[in-house]
């Protein structure tokens, strides 16, 4: 009964999906990760701590 359960479950997901994919205005997922990676990127950047000197000059 579980893998029927499953299998519906997963069917009318899909269907849900292409429906609304088709009907309405969905943004592009892959761009708004690369742009969330890049504000993150830049995030830390700014906000990591400097590297130490490797020479020793005491």
């Amino acid at each position: 009964m579980g893998i029927i359960r499953s299998g519906f479950s997963f069917i009318t997901g899909t269907l849900f999906g292409i429906y609304v994919a088709q009907n309405y205005n969905l943004p592009n997922i892959s761009n708004l990760a690369n742009t969330g990676l890049v504000i993150f990127k830049l995030m830390e950047e700014s906000y990591r701590k400097p590297k130490k000197s490797d020479s020793n000059e005491d």
